[in-house]
Order: C-alpha cells, then structure tokens, then sequence
C-alpha cells in the first residue's frame, strides 16, 4: 500500500468526507470537489447516484419538483482488485497517486488507531462472510472480508481485505443493528 493511498482511506474514515464532500451536499457541490467525469444513474424520479470510479454519491428526492437531498457515499475498494485502470478516479490518483489492488483492514486499523481514530466492529446480518466496523465521531463504517464464500464476496479480495467504505452510518443504524442481533439470540 502506497503511503499516499492509505492517507486517503484516512482521511475518509476520520473526516466522514471524500475530498471535502460531505454525503449531505448536493449533486453540484460533489462536482465541484471530484469534477465532471462521472456516470450517472437512476431507477426513477426518487433516487440518483453518480458514479466517479472508485466512489459513490447517492441522493434522494420527494419528487421531481423537490431538490436532491444528499443521502449518501460509497467507496467501492473493492473495484480495485480486477485491476481496471480507472477504478480510481483522476481526481483522486492527481492527488494521492496509484492505489493498490487490496487494502488490509489490519494496517489500515492500526494506523487509525494510532491517530486516535479507533473502529468499533458492529453487528452485520452478512456474517461471517462480511465484517463491519464504525468510527463513531465521523459515522464512516469499513465493510471488511471475514470469510470467502464463492458466490457471497468478491473473489479477487482475500480474508481481510477491506471491501468498502460508507458514511453515514448513523447511531440509530448501529442501535438498530444491535437490537436486531439480541433478538436474533433471544
């Protein structure tokens, strides 16, 4: 893992942002921090997201008449193990260079740790095939390989690898998720 690459992932799940841009900002204000080039998609007039390679920004609406309300962002790491060359986009490799094909949850946890950022792993209803881990302060949560499974997880990643990151992950959502798993063993 390239020094640079690794700082980005950091910077990610210790601000909640990418590049800036907060999963609450709108279609425009994300353009204007990660630039033009990106795929946009839709299944109707409630729900968009624009695709910029290796990162997702997602909005919803009321109707077509209401604004896009930033709901929120993905970072596909995954997409970087098939090794295509714009999985990461120009203008995040303009500004930490090349990305490896995997990212190791282990060292990408240690070093958070060191700068006084600790994850806190919280219940997953993909166990054991996938982990999930929140930063509390930021609400970004790493979805981390905990086992291979041929048709359930990516088979290019290995036990480990980080498979995404996401913000928010709300307090309600992680309550939520230890409700559910206390009534899963009541």
């Amino acid at each position: 893992m390239t020094p640079y690459s690794l700082a980005f992932y950091m910077d990610v799940i210790t601000s909640g942002t990418v590049l800036g841009a907060k999963p609450t900002d709108t279609p425009d204000q994300v353009a204007q921090l990660l630039g033009p080039d990106f795929a946009e998609n839709s299944f109707d007039v409630h729900s968009m997201w624009r695709d910029y390679g290796m990162t997702e920004f997602s909005w919803s609406r009321e109707s077509a008449d209401h604004p896009w309300s930033g709901h929120h962002f993905t970072l596909q790491v995954h997409r970087l193990a098939y090794g295509r060359s714009d999985a990461v986009e120009e203008t995040l490799r303009a500004r930490y260079g090349r990305f490896e094909r995997r990212l190791r949850f282990e060292k990408l946890q240690r070093l958070l740790a060191k700068r006084g950022t600790p994850l806190v792993e919280v219940p997953s209803d993909q166990s054991p095939h996938y982990r999930w881990f929140w930063q509390p302060e930021s609400l970004a949560a790493v979805s981390v390989i905990g086992a291979h499974d041929e048709y359930l997880t990516p088979g290019n990643l290995r036990v480990g690898d980080v498979n995404s990151i996401t913000a928010p992950m709300t307090v309600e959502e992680v309550e939520w998720r230890k409700l559910r798993l206390r009534q899963q063993h009541a």
